[in-house]
């Protein structure tokens, strides 16, 4: 974040966090281009395989902590599929661990100070809430056929109501990307923006004797929200990961 004194004001960029940079010089930026984006999904994705790989070699009867902590990952994350999917969710299950994994790596690796936090942006999020659509409707309709259109068809309501349930119904499944991206993206960009707000107040003890009296309760309020924001990181990839399986839910037993 770049915070400049000018005068006897302040002025600061909380949103520079966010910028996408070529990791190599300067210049346009295109699709083969290596990025700070592309070294923070990398670490992310060695991280992954340190702990789950590396961590669990061993396979020791009494696991290491490395082995414990992956363990736990992995029973949390099959339990949860089995309980909101059943069991004919289970073969599934190596898609959305793979998919909590990344997530909850990302979030993590990016309350480093000076990270990229990839989950962040709304392209990162789209790609994965596209992914998850695409997969559960394929197999809503594998599975189901023409049965999946059951999900639409609320068979408990009124008659006359159904037509107007099933329209909202409808809109509301072709919105579950939209929220399922930006639900994520929103909360992990808004957590750090204001981390990095309250970070601009802390110098002003350098600028005037007011910031005296401020630098204290800014330095206060970042160790709040930084505790904060680790929880947000976990909560955000739980979230996105069991509206994955609700999804999934549906697409394998449509009906009302």
């Amino acid at each position: 974040m770049a915070t400049e004194a000018h005068g006897e004001g302040l002025t600061f960029h909380p949103m520079d966090q966010f910028k996408i940079q070529p990791l190599f010089g300067e210049g346009p930026i295109h699709w083969y281009t290596p990025t700070n984006a592309t070294l923070w999904m990398g670490l992310a994705l060695l991280a992954i395989f340190a702990l789950f790989v590396l961590g669990t070699r061993g396979r020791a009867l009494i696991p290491t902590r490395l082995q414990s902590v992956a363990e736990l990952g992995y029973g949390f994350v099959h339990k949860m599929v089995e309980d909101v999917t059943g069991k004919d969710g289970l073969k599934f299950f190596p898609y959305i661990f793979t998919l909590f994994c990344f997530i909850v790596f990302s979030n993590f690796l990016g309350l480093i100070p000076g990270a990229l936090t990839t989950t962040s942006h709304i392209a990162v999020t789209a790609f994965m809430a596209v992914a998850v659509f695409l997969t559960v409707t394929l197999v809503g309709f594998i599975k189901n056929g023409a049965g999946f259109l059951g999900l639409f068809w609320v068979s408990s309501a009124p008659l006359a109501l159904r037509p107007v349930l099933a329209l909202i119904e409808v809109i509301s499944y072709f919105v579950r990307p939209v929220s399922h991206s930006i639900r994520l993206a929103g909360n992990m960009m808004a957590g750090h923006a204001v981390i990095k707000v309250f970070a601009a107040f802390a110098p002003l003890v350098l600028i005037s004797g007011i910031g005296i009296a401020v630098t204290p309760l800014s330095i206060l309020a970042i160790t709040a929200m930084y505790a904060l924001e680790i929880l947000v990181a976990f909560i955000q990839a739980y979230v996105f990961t069991i509206l994955t399986c609700v999804y999934l839910r549906d697409a394998l037993h449509p009906h009302h």
